[in-house]
């Protein structure tokens, strides 16, 4: 008999590689330096393919930010815990945001470097990402602060000002080498996580 046919890889799994590949090279290289040569090869692909699946560099970048940005959204929301005292669920909100990013220093070099200093429609993409973000942390915030007795004028204050390019994390630059995720916090109870861990503190840049 003939040499069995190899199995053709599902064009999913293959985005998914190519997604992965073109992570770690904006990440590392930015999305001007990056090339799609360099990325079609840590994917283990022809470029042609890349083009094929993803059309073009600029749409790459463009799903990249989409999953890194859906990736992060969610880790924020499914770290709560549902029924928890509210100070808990900010707490593990939180918690969620500096895990994911502590544990995807890459996806978050793309979020918060990359795209955010590359121009519309990058720019547009992650604003977008930082509004659902916001919205959640400060319902968040505001079921903790009525629970406290705060005023309720509080938590949109802080939400506004949440929005501003201040809210960027302190001492980041635009431009220089990749940037370490977010310092975690400390926490306020014996558990940290949805999962009842503390979250792993990222390394000092």
């Amino acid at each position: 008999m003939g040499a069995a046919k190899s199995k053709r890889v599902p064009r999913a799994v293959r985005e998914r590689q190519m997604m992965d590949a073109a992570v770690r090279t904006f990440a590392r290289r930015g999305y001007r330096a990056a090339s799609m040569d360099e990325i079609a090869e840590l994917a283990g692909v022809s470029k042609p393919l890349v083009y094929l699946y993803l059309n073009s560099k600029e749409e790459l970048f463009s799903a990249v930010i989409r999953r890194e940005a859906a990736a992060l959204v969610a880790a924020v929301t499914a770290a709560v815990e549902k029924g928890a005292a509210a100070d808990r669920q900010l707490w593990c909100g939180l918690a969620g945001f500096f895990a994911h990013t502590a544990e995807h220093p890459e996806g978050w070099a793309v979020l918060h470097q990359q795209a955010r200093t590359q121009g519309e429609p990058f720019a547009i993409e992650v604003a977008a990402m930082r509004a659902e973000i916001v919205r959640f942390v400060a319902g968040l915030i505001g079921a903790a602060a009525k629970e406290a007795g705060a005023p309720a004028s509080w938590p949109t204050a802080r939400s506004r000002a949440w929005r501003t390019p201040s809210s960027a994390p302190p001492n980041r630059s635009p431009s220089g080498p990749t940037p370490a995720p977010p310092t975690a916090l400390r926490p306020w109870g014996p558990a940290a996580n949805a999962n009842g861990r503390r979250p792993r503190t990222p390394p000092e840049p």
